[in-house]
Order: structure tokens, then sequence, then C-alpha cells
């Protein structure tokens, strides 16, 4: 049988290639499509499921924010971009997200769980604070806002006075971070403060003390003002870190303040100051008339109301109205007369105590605990010599120029032992005291070891008798400089008698405050706390009477910028600025939500499928 071969003509051949071409071409198309719609219907199902891997701080993540910010002194430094204060405000304004909710604690303010859109204007009008930064304390204030969340604190500080030791008690749920910005200079002169170096017959002759903190200094102007009124005025350089300066002027009421011009920090530019016209200061020794003769030899008519008592003839009623009572080798302290002396400390009164050699240390012991600091042992039979003088105490900081260790020894045959804790004003050669000074505010009780009679001591022919009674049986307030520091909470006493209902209240020409006041018979006792709130000459007043002239200064604790002390918190995490702390708490605590790359890859695979179908035939 004869086979046929088929023959295909040219064009159908061409067709029959072309559709097993096509019938592979539709194959890889479906599977393309079959693929793409997986991985879409996989890539859907995966995102809604929301996966997502877990933040490295989760467990932070509810944790309240909470800002310390120094608004102290030394924040008025001048860093790369303005005052440090200043720029720390601005980069809270600019770089806090306006739905961040946390507390923000300064060293005068509190502003607790706020925004920062709501404490906009506060934060813009932020004054310097009179009190020093001290963390420790206002991390305290954190500790003490109970919450049930942990705590994040971030502290904005340039380390002035910052020490390792404020924040050891932070715990562990408590996160500290620390901005630090940096002064460019640390050099600044401050003002340190003011005493009346000498008195004369018609003029004082004050001291000013200046400091100096660096090292690159010119000659800066100083001037001196009564009222506003510039009463003197000269250059001052510094050959070396502290410089007095003295300027004389009229024995009569003082209100104004010392000024100078550097180019750092300006809060201690200025030291106000209060003298009042000098009044004689009441004294009365209570003792045998022969043993007291040497007395009214240094509390002359001239500057002293001074009369002798015998215990018998002492009237009690005048007690009060005095500055200092010397108590003038008593045998016996009366517990009468030791009532009414403990009352008179407390109101400001000065006690000078001379014991008698026949005195019960039991009786004198009595007396002295109502003040603490001096006991009295047995009487000793032994000579000693006074060879030892504190020329730092009050009583001798304007009464020497410069040590001296060649004056005339006085000496004393008999004296007690004297357990004793309170400061050493003259001591004997053993080191034990001669006289000591049991301080509060705003008085002292001033203790002897011996009696100092012609028999027992040649003590009253010794040329120091003078300025240590002398200026023991001075009221500070009547012959001194009164200018208080800000905060330090000293209490200040008026001479003023008030009514049941009557108060005392302080002001000047910009700020007015009621201290705290205690009557005390014909004199108030005034405490400030932290007021005022800004430096300055301020008068007491009685309703609308003035009484008395007062001045208030800063603490000058913040003057020393070479005290920033960063390295005190290197073992906590430091930040650039206020953006990089809410940048770095979002990094740690958002957990890495996956299932947004889940519907982008949806979304890829969709639009791959439109390009299949449009391009693939």
């Amino acid at each position: 049988m004869r086979k046929f071969k088929t023959e295909y003509f040219t064009n159908v051949k061409f067709l029959k290639e072309l559709v097993v071409q096509t019938r592979k071409s539709s194959k890889i198309k479906k599977y393309l499509l079959l693929a793409t719609r997986l991985l879409l219907l996989t890539f859907l199902i995966i995102a809604f499921a929301q996966p997502f891997f877990k933040a490295k701080d989760s467990k932070n993540a509810t944790n309240e924010l909470y800002i310390v910010l120094d608004n102290s002194f030394s924040m008025q430094a001048k860093g790369q971009k303005g005052e440090l204060l200043k720029r720390a405000v601005q980069d809270l304004l600019e770089h806090t997200p306006e739905n961040a909710n946390f507390s923000l604690i300064t060293c005068s303010d509190n502003f607790w769980n706020t925004d920062i859109k709501s404490i906009q204007k506060e934060l813009q009008n932020l004054k310097y604070s009179a009190s020093p930064f001290q963390l420790d304390n206002l991390l305290s204030k954190i500790k003490a806002h109970k919450s049930a969340f942990n705590k994040d604190i971030v502290v904005i500080t340039d380390g002035v006075g910052l020490q390792p030791n404020q924040v050891k008690n932070i715990k562990d749920d408590e996160n500290l971070y620390f901005i630090i910005p940096e002064a460019e200079k640390t050099d600044n002169i401050a003002i340190d403060s003011v005493f009346i170096n000498q008195t004369m017959d018609n003029f004082y002759e004050i001291s000013v003390k200046l400091d100096a903190y660096g090292d690159d200094f010119k000659d800066i102007p100083i001037a001196l003002y009564n009222k506003k009124k510039l009463a003197a005025k000269t250059l001052v350089n510094f050959e070396s870190k502290t410089k007095t300066i003295n300027f004389t002027i009229p024995k009569e009421d003082f209100h104004g303040y010392v000024a100078i011009v550097d180019n750092s920090l300006e809060y201690d530019n200025n030291y106000y100051f209060s003298i009042s016209k000098p009044e004689k200061s009441n004294v009365i020794s209570i003792g045998e008339s022969e043993k007291s003769g040497f007395l009214s030899r240094i509390y002359t008519s001239d500057e002293f109301n001074y009369i002798n008592y015998s215990l018998q003839s002492l009237d009690y009623n005048l007690l009060d109205k005095q500055d200092a009572i010397v108590l003038n080798e008593l045998k016996d302290i009366p517990q009468a007369l030791q009532t009414t002396l403990k009352s008179f400390v407390e109101k400001g009164g000065n006690v000078v105590l001379i014991p008698n050699e026949e005195s019960s240390t039991t009786n004198l012991n009595g007396f002295l605990s109502n003040f603490g600091g001096v006991q009295f042992k047995a009487l000793s039979n032994k000579e000693k010599m006074v060879t030892k003088i504190n020329f730092s105490h009050p009583l001798f900081s304007s009464v020497f120029e410069k040590k001296v260790d060649n004056f005339q020894y006085p000496n004393t045959k008999n004296s007690f032992e004297i357990s004793n804790s309170a400061p050493m004003v003259l001591g004997y050669s053993d080191q034990t005291s001669f006289l000591s000074a049991i301080q509060n505010s705003i008085s002292s009780i001033y203790v002897f070891a011996a009696p100092i009679n012609k028999i027992n001591s040649n003590f009253q022919n010794s040329p120091i008798i003078v300025p240590t009674f002398y200026n023991m049986g001075q009221n500070a307030q009547k012959a001194g400089i009164n200018a208080l520091i800000i905060g330090d909470n000293k209490p200040f006493i008026a001479q003023t008698s008030l009514n049941k209902d009557e108060i005392v209240n302080i002001k000047n020409g910009t700020e007015s405050f009621i201290p705290v006041q205690q009557i005390l018979n014909d004199k108030v006792k005034l405490t400030f706390n932290d007021n005022p709130k800004e430096a300055g000459n301020f008068e007491i007043f009685n309703s609308s009477k003035s009484i008395e002239n007062l001045s208030f200064n800063y603490n000058r604790t913040e003057s020393n910028l070479a005290n920033a002390n960063p390295d005190a918190v290197s073992d906590y995490k430091e930040i650039s600025n206020v953006d990089a702390i809410f940048d770095t708490l979002q990094a740690n605590r958002s957990d890495n939500q996956l299932w947004k790359w889940f519907v982008i890859l949806a979304l890829l695979f969709i639009t791959l499928e439109v390009l299949i179908q449009k391009f693939v035939k």
C-alpha cells in the first residue's frame, strides 16, 4: 500500500508554530497570575493579622515624663546661642510635641501634668530663681508626686554645683537623662559682701569684698549709690582673686547698693545694704560694783546706755529693753533670772557670763543648758596663758587688719575646765577655751572659763579686752549693716510695738510681702522664708509708718562657673537637646509594626497583576 506524505504549505506551517507558541505563553501567564493572586491574598491575610516586633524598651512605654529645668543664676551664662536658660526654654518650645503630656519642675515653679501649649507663656516669662539649683531637692519633689507609672526624668542644667550624691536615691524604675549646655566663658566677678571696716567719729569706712573667678580680667568700674544717687565711683584692678575696696561715707542713715559692670553673670553685680543712723546700745551688768569698773570704761556714754546693778537691786522689768546683759561673777544665778534671760536671748539679746570662783557648776550648767554648747567642770588652780585668737569670729572680723601673734598674753590663775562644742573665741595655750560663743540666728551667749577680776587675771590690762566687750555689747542691727540673704531664713528683730490685730509688711517700689511675725513685747521677730523674690532695698512698715530700712541680696553660690561638674552624672545618659530626647524615647519604646509593609506588598502585587494582564499575551 502506498503511503502519502503530508506536505504543509508555508503559511500553514507558520500558523501551527504560532498556535504552539500561544499555548505556551498562555500557560505562563496563568501561572504568573496565580502566583501574584496567591501572594496578594497571603499578604492581605498577614496584614490584617497585624504582626509586629516588640520594642526593646516597651516595658517603659507608659512612663510619665518629668522635665527638671535649672533656672538658677548660673544659667545666665552665655553659650553659643545666647543665655543658657533662654536657649533651653526655646528648645523646649520648638521641639516638645504638642500632644506630649509631662510635668515641668524648676527651682522656683512647678507645672504638673501639663503640655507645652498650656505653659508657653509661663516659660517665655520664666525668671531666674534666687534659690540655687539643688537637684536632690527637685528629685524629692518628683518622688513625692505619687504615680502608678514609672518615670522618665530629663534634667536640663549647666552642672554648676552638681554632685554625685544628689542622684544616689534614684530608683531602678526611674530613667534619668541629662541635657548639659555649656557656657563659652567661665570668667566672672562677684560682689561677695559689704561690711563696716572702721567706725570714726563722723564717718563709716565700709569695705566691699569682690571675688574674681577665672583668669582674664580688666579694670572694672565700681560705684556706690545711696537712695539711687551716686555717692562714689572708682576702678578696680584684679592682681589677686580677691579684692577689697574701701569707701568712706557719713555716719548717718544709708539705704543703697554697690554696683559693678562685667561681661558675665549679672545677678551678683549689685549688693544692697542698709545702715541705720547709730543708736546707743543698752547694756546692763549684774554684779558687785567694785568688780564692774572696767565695764564703765568700755561702755562709754557716747555710744552706750550702761548701768550696773547688784543682784539684790535688779529691776527685772528693765532686762527686756537691753541689748546685752553681763553676768559679772555672780555666785548664783537665781531660777527667775535664768528664765528671764532665756526669753531675753530668744528676743535677740546678748548675754555675757563671767563665772565666780565660788560658783556652783550645777547652777552654771543649769543656766547654760537652756542654750547648749558649753558645760562647766571642776575649778582648776593652774595658771594659764591666753594665747589664741579666733580672727575669723564676728567679734574680731573687723578688729585686726592682719593676724598678730605678739600681743601681750593675759593669764588666769584659776579657771574652770569646760566641755565645749561651741566656737572658741579666745583660747589658752593648752588648746582649751577661755572665751566661747554660743550663737543663734539673732543673738549670742558668751561664756568665760575664768573670773577676770584683777586678783585672778590681768585680762583687764590687755588691749584685747576693749574690742571683745565692745562688740559683745553692740546690737548688730543698731550698729552694723542690715543685709540679709534671700532664702537663708535668718530672723530679723524690728523695734516696734504691735497691737493684737496689727501686722508688719515689707515693700519697695516693685514688690510687697508680709513676713512671718512673732510679737516680742515692744519688738517683732520677722522671718522671711523665700521672700522677697528679687534683691533690693526695702522698708519695714507698721501700717503706713516706716519703721526701719532693710536690704536683701541673692546668695552667691552660683557665681563660680568653674564649679560646673557634668562628670558627676557621667553614669547617666547625656542627650544633646530636647528633640533628641523625644526621638530617643520614641525609637526605643515604639513596637516595629510590620502590617504596613504587608499592605504595601499587597498593593505591589495588585499592580503587578494589572501589568501581567496588560502586557503578557
